[in-house]
């Protein structure tokens, strides 16, 4: 191989990583759920109880930008859009259980639309997982197929070709109160 061509190939190396912004050494930032709404948005009425689109004044649409095409890392439960059996094409990723389907939809900027890079095995519903991927602000809508019918979720943003792993808890989940009759759903993995 000639020089001139080497150092071509590493001036062509080095602009794709410049035009992209890549930068192989960077680690994922870790981020919470509270990361993805404007920092002046109120969380919930009341503490006890998730966040609700229909709660806030714009239905939880305005969405944060200042993780737009980072990578980050989030985890959250996954609730499946695309499925072939246990394996996972597609999606919801969700800050607690039972959202989407069985309580009130978390607002569309608690709403990730995950397309992993290879097909996630997925032994549950709500199965905790990390995700790891550049994140796109912007209103998705998916059809999920739920036991008492079908449903539109808006999701605020999505993340295509993500890295996704197993993980035993979620640190910044939300806990049903004691009287909610989904309290089922939070069972303790041993």
């Amino acid at each position: 191989m000639s020089k001139r061509f080497k150092s071509c190939a590493a001036l062509a190396a080095a602009l794709l990583l410049a035009a992209t912004g890549a930068d192989a050494s960077a680690e994922p930032a870790h981020i919470l759920w509270k990361d993805l709404r404007p920092a002046t948005q109120a969380t919930a009425e009341d503490a006890n109880l998730p966040m609700i689109a229909a709660k806030l004044p714009d239905h939880g649409e305005t969405l944060s930008l200042n993780l737009q095409d980072k990578t980050i890392q989030l985890a959250g439960y996954a609730l499946p859009v695309d499925r072939d059996g246990d394996l996972i094409y597609q999606f919801l990723l969700v800050p607690w259980t039972g959202a989407c389907s069985h309580m009130p939809t978390p607002p569309p900027n608690q709403i990730v639309l995950v397309s992993p890079a290879h097909p996630y095995r997925m032994k549950e519903a709500y199965e905790p997982v990390a995700v790891t991927g550049v994140l796109k602000p912007g209103m998705e809508k998916s059809q999920l197929f739920i036991l008492d019918g079908v449903s539109i979720v808006q999701s605020g943003y999505t993340m295509r070709k993500a890295e996704v792993a197993g993980v035993d808890s979620v640190p910044d989940t939300v806990t049903l109160p004691v009287n909610s009759p989904w309290n089922f759903l939070n069972k303790k993995k041993n």
